[in-house]
């Protein structure tokens, strides 16, 4: 039996099983015997889909009890963490939902032309090809050939184990290890621990202004929030909001703060290589919450993020928001000694970056662009 703390939400699991790429499905076949099976599976209609070919292992499932699951590792969380000598301590922080009910074949061709349609929109988001119709020549005969196969989610069951059965205390020493040691997904599950844990005390690295909460990850859905905070700044007068998006999703390091509704009212991010070079972009408050310190929290944040505080250098550029970051140590380039070889800067400027695919071609337009601050 699942530990009581550890319950998440069934619009967790169902967004677990929307997400997450492989499906683990488990029953036993038409002979007796066990099967399991990994699958890339969708979400339609409150089921769990699946395709797959009509003769087989996973055909012999069906009209029988079978549990499906997911599950999303978070974080390792090594022993040194909570005990200087013990092993004990060491575990694992994760997600995971699982399903159970009997399998049952799809038989609509409308709904295996669409539960089709979505696997192709999760494993293939930026298209380039036919959309999949039960009656076009393309797809008839494969729609018609195909097991679609489906699990209603009725029996979800949800666990998070996010350091819910930590103290307080606890949870604020595990955000401070975590950050301090800046591995992969760890900006990540700092977040994931304080939305499952609110009463967490907030750890000082993340102290923030009243009435605002600092954040060191932000979700993917934050990126259109961050491009209509910047889409008017003047740096960014040569790049649409779609740009904007994809350059927050690409960001080495992308931090926020958000008002008590959790808008988000501010960003920073950076490019960094880890060792020689980070280039901070897009430092930028909303123009009615200015004033208040909070891009000085964002530097300060956007400073200490693993993948930037690890490189030698740190660039920028400014037109007119020199004092904040010679707070911080920034210096002109200008008031640097000249190094012992000449260079050039130089620059590629693209006429377009929104096709699907290798570029067509080098442009002709080079003009100079705006240097983002």
């Amino acid at each position: 039996m699942r530990r009581q703390e550890f319950h998440a939400s069934e619009a967790l699991g169902k967004r677990l099983f929307s997400e997450l790429e492989v499906i683990q499905v488990a029953g036993i076949g038409t002979e007796g015997q066990p099967v399991l099976k990994s699958l890339n599976g969708v979400v339609d209609e409150g089921w769990i889909c699946f395709h797959g070919s009509p003769a087989g292992e996973k055909t012999s499932l069906v009209g029988r009890p079978v549990v499906a699951s997911v599950e999303e590792t978070v974080t390792r969380l090594p022993s040194y963490f909570m005990d200087p000598q013990k092993a004990c301590p060491a575990t694992t922080l994760y997600r995971s939902a699982q399903a159970h009910g009997v399998l049952q074949a799809i038989e609509e061709p409308v709904r295996k032309a669409r539960v089709l349609q979505r696997l192709m929109e999760k494993l293939q988001p930026e298209g380039g090809y036919v959309p999949l119709d039960h009656d076009s020549p393309l797809y008839r005969a494969q729609v018609k050939g195909l097991l679609i196969a489906g699990l209603p989610l009725d029996g979800l069951t949800t666990k998070a184990k996010l350091a819910q059965n930590r103290t307080p205390d606890q949870r604020e020493m595990l955000l401070g290890k975590l950050w301090g040691r800046g591995g992969v997904g760890d900006a990540r599950a700092i977040e994931l621990i304080r939305e499952a844990n609110p009463q967490t005390p907030v750890p000082a690295f993340l102290a923030a202004p009243e009435g605002t909460t600092l954040h060191a990850w932000l979700p993917p859905e934050d990126a259109s929030a961050a491009a209509e905070v910047l889409s008017k700044e003047y740096w960014n007068d040569v790049f649409t909001r779609e740009e904007l998006v994809r350059a927050h999703l690409g960001s080495t390091a992308w931090v926020g703060v958000k008002d008590d509704a959790g808008v988000l009212i501010g960003t920073a991010r950076a490019l960094a290589d880890g060792g020689k070079y980070a280039w901070v972009y897009d430092v930028c408050v909303r123009t009615d919450w200015r004033g208040r310190g909070l891009g000085k929290v964002l530097m300060r944040l956007l400073l200490d993020h693993p993948a930037v505080r690890r490189c030698s250098v740190v660039r920028l550029g400014t037109r007119d928001a020199q004092s904040l970051y010679e707070g911080f140590g920034f210096v002109p380039l200008t008031s640097l000694p000249p190094r012992p070889y000449a260079t050039t800067e130089m620059l590629l400027r693209r006429a377009s970056s929104n096709q699907v695919g290798p570029s067509p071609g080098l442009p002709t337009d080079l003009s100079p662009l705006h240097r983002p601050r």
